[in-house]
């Protein structure tokens, strides 16, 4: 049994036709970006998938509903609200029990995603170990839900705030696929290339699609991420980015923020002291992401349609 799942018009035509759909989070619309650029994203990423073929399903609940893909107006209204839950596995039954309204991390989306039999979903970067984790054991729910939810997640790697040694140590213990799109290193959310050499390397919607199948086929639970480097022009270099980096940690430290408000308090204040360079480069990142998602989620498609009809 699944609770009930309110599918968007669009996605529902999609579902029954058989189209590509890629799933969208929602709490970068209530806690990555500022308004109204957060709905100016969430539209443009939608586009983005549209503009390759697939139909965007972004996902939210709202007042106890699961919504699997939202209207333009739903899209507005989650954008301007105030005091948005922000939920993860634990959260998101407990939301919807209660009639809640939340929006979803990248955990909850692919519990959504899976329910709702998508198997493709855009991010902008995954959660992971946080800095200092030996301290506070504070590591993201993501990285668990990659290792037994069989959604594969296109990312530009794990947030770079987070300790992305740990993070991908992590993974690696899950067993979960880490594959670097075109390239031998694993990018670092706003740049490109970092010093951690990738696990996998895929060069094609096609391969990876193949290896989602594939995966499935043996029964081996989980998804897989796939880390797609921000485009060259929009990249932050790394160098640039330790220092302020580093003073947005320490200014969190000293301020108290913890747990879930950690990274929403980061990304604003990386913000302000990269003078909106880290939004616009974020922007860049999703909707590169989201493009790329749109193409392994035809093939996926594309796969499925040849298994069904053994040709």
């Amino acid at each position: 049994m699944t609770p009930p799942l309110s599918l968007s018009p669009e996605v529902a035509t999609a579902r029954d036709e058989g189209r590509a759909i890629v799933a969208l989070e929602s709490t970068i619309i209530t806690h990555g970006m500022p308004f109204p650029r957060n709905v100016e994203t969430a539209r443009a990423a939608e586009d983005a998938i549209r503009d390759r073929g697939a139909t965007p399903a972004t996902i939210a609940v709202v007042e106890g509903t699961l919504h699997i893909g939202m209207t333009g107006d739903q899209l507005d209204r989650l954008a301007a609200a105030g005091s948005v839950a922000k939920l993860s596995r634990a959260d998101l039954p407990v939301c919807i029990a209660t009639g809640g309204t939340g929006a979803t991390t990248v955990a909850a989306t692919m519990i959504a995603a899976r329910l709702a039999g998508i198997e493709v979903f855009a991010t902008g970067g995954i959660g992971g170990v946080h800095r200092g984790a030996e301290r506070s054991f504070d590591i993201s729910a993501d990285l668990n839900e990659l290792a037994q939810t069989a959604v594969t997640v296109v990312a530009s790697g794990a947030k770079a705030i987070l300790d992305l040694p740990k993070t991908w140590e992590v993974l690696e213990t899950l067993g979960v696929p880490v594959i670097a799109y075109g390239q031998d290193s694993l990018p670092a959310f706003w740049s490109a290339a970092s010093p951690y050499p990738a696990p996998l390397r895929l060069d094609s919607p096609e391969d990876i699609a193949s290896a989602h199948v594939t995966r499935g086929k043996m029964g081996l639970p989980g998804g897989q991420l796939v880390a797609n480097p921000i485009p060259p022009e929009a990249e932050i270099p790394a160098a640039d980015l330790a220092p302020i980096i580093e003073q947005a940690l320490a200014d969190a430290e000293t301020r108290g923020i913890s747990a879930k408000s950690v990274t929403p308090f980061l990304l604003a204040r990386i913000f302000e002291l990269t003078e909106g360079r880290s939004l616009e480069a974020n922007i860049a990142l999703v909707l590169n992401n989201a493009a790329l998602a749109a193409a392994i989620a035809h093939e996926i498609g594309a796969i499925r349609t040849v298994m069904r009809d053994g040709s």
